[in-house]
């Protein structure tokens, strides 16, 4: 088999792990009704992370990562407004 395919399904195994990374700490914070061990900073960083790297997987027409990243980022909008709702408690 080609080793491309390889390369194809690690980059995809990545890209599951990383893009669905944050749900725990989205379940958590629900389960809890608390936002108090989650940094802001931290959700802000990987958001914006998320952000450049969906126009990088644009830029170089790969669709895992853009698609990856635009998931993510749709995750990282609900950790932060868990976030800012669990916060003001």
């Amino acid at each position: 088999m080609d080793q491309g395919i390889y390369w194809y399904l690690l980059g995809t195994a990545a890209a599951v792990l990383t893009t669905f990374g944050f749900v725990p700490q989205i379940i958590k914070m629900h389960r809890t009704k608390s936002a108090r061990d989650i940094s802001a900073v931290t959700l802000l960083q990987f958001t914006a992370g998320t952000i450049l790297w969906a126009f990088y997987g644009y830029h170089i027409r790969d669709i895992i990562v853009i698609s990856a990243n635009i998931i993510s980022f749709i995750i990282m909008i609900v950790a932060i407004i868990l976030y800012n709702f669990y916060s003001r408690k």
